[in-house]
C-alpha cells in the first residue's frame, strides 16, 4: 500500500503494543515511549475541519491516503470523539483513495462509509493480527482486542464488499515466530475470508527499542541476549528475516491465502520461491 500522504487523528495509543514502531515518536514531545506513550492521548479535535479544508484546495491530486500509521485510529478513544468516521466523510467527499492501518474491530462500525469510499474513490483495510497465540498476544498487545475478534472484523468487512486483509505484523522472534504459530495464525487468516495478507519481521528504532529492550529485560530476561544479538541494528541480521520470510511465503501457499478474488484491485508484493515444507532446524535464532 505505497503511499505519499498519512493522517492520523490520535497520538498515542492506549492498546499500548510493546513493539509499537510509534513509541519513538513519543520523544517529540519530549515524552517517554514507556508508559507515557500509552496513558497520555493527543486528540486532534479540530481534525475533519483542518482535513476539509486540505481536501477542497484546487491543488489536492487525490492521491493515496494512508490511516492509521502513526497511532490506531480505532483505538478506545475514537468511540467518543469520532474522529475516524468524521475524517472518513471527509475523504468521500474529496473522493481521495484511503488505506487504513488498524488493531480496533470498532472499524465494523463504520464499514457504510467504507463501502461509499471504496465507490467514490478506492479503500484498503489492512488489519492488524501479528499471531493468534493467545500467549504472546497477551505479552505483547496487552490493549488490543483479541486476534480472532479482529479477524471476525475482516470477514464482516470482506461480506460488506470491502477490500480488507490482514497485516500478520511484526513478527517478533522468540514470540510469534515458531512454525506451529506461523501456521495458525495463517489458517486462522484464510479461514476469516482474508482479500490478502503481508507479514514482516520486528525492527526496533530509538525509543522503541528502548522500551522493547527494557520489557525484555523486566518479563523476559533470558532473551534479552539473544535480541542483542539478533538486533546489533534496528534490524534483525538478513539470513533471519530471510528465513522468516521463506517460512511465511511457504505457509502463505499452503494455506492460499493471497489468491482470493478481490472487490477492489491491490497490488501484491511479489512472493520468493521456497522449499516445499518449512523446517523448524532452519529457523533457529
Amino acid at each position: 500500500m505505497p503511499f505519499q500522504w498519512t493522517l492520523n487523528p490520535y497520538r498515542g495509543c492506549t492498546h499500548g503494543c510493546h513493539y509499537c514502531f510509534a513509541r519513538r515518536y513519543q520523544t517529540q514531545f519530549e515524552l517517554g515511549p514507556g508508559d507515557e506513550f500509552s496513558s497520555l492521548i493527543f486528540v486532534k479535535v479540530n481534525f475533519p475541519e483542518v482535513l476539509r479544508r486540505e481536501l477542497d484546495k484546487p491543488s489536492w491530486a487525490r492521491e493515496q491516503v494512508a490511516l492509521g500509521t502513526a497511532t490506531d485510529p480505532y483505538q478506545p478513544i475514537e468511540g467518543h470523539y469520532k474522529l475516524t468516521r468524521r475524517s472518513l466523510e471527509e475523504l468521500i467527499a474529496g473522493r481521495t483513495p484511503v488505506g487504513i492501518i488498524t488493531k480496533g474491530p470498532m472499524i465494523v462500525r463504520d464499514a457504510d462509509l467504507l463501502v461509499e469510499l471504496s465507490r467514490a474513490a478506492s479503500c484498503t483495510v489492512c488489519v492488524s493480527v501479528p499471531t493468534v497465540d493467545e500467549d504472546a498476544w497477551r505479552a505483547l498487545e496487552p490493549g488490543t482486542a483479541h486476534p480472532l475478534q479482529r479477524l471476525r472484523a475482516v470477514r464482516t468487512l470482506r461480506e460488506a464488499g470491502i477490500n480488507a486483509g490482514v497485516l500478520m505484523a511484526p513478527v517478533v522472534p522468540g514470540f510469534t515466530t515458531q512454525t506451529s504459530k506461523l501456521d495458525a495464525t495463517i489458517k486462522a487468516i484464510a479461514d476469516h475470508g482474508a482479500a490478502f495478507m503481508g507479514a514482516n519481521v520486528l525492527y526496533l528504532k530509538g525509543g522503541t527499542k528502548d522500551h522493547f529492550m527494557g520489557f525484555l529485560a523486566h518479563a523476559y530476561p533470558h532473551l534479552v541476549e539473544r535480541y542483542e544479538r539478533l538486533y546489533a541494528g534496528a534490524y534483525a541480521s538478513p539470513d533471519y528475516a530471510d528465513t522468516v520470510r521463506a517460512l511465511v511465503g511457504i505457509l502463505q501457499e499452503r494455506h492460499q491465502v493471497n489468491r482470493r478474488t478481490r472487490k477492489v484491485t491491490v497490488t501484491e508484493p511479489e512472493q520468493e520461491e521456497a522449499p516445499a515444507e518449512p523446517d523448524q532446524k532452519d529457523f533457529r535464532w
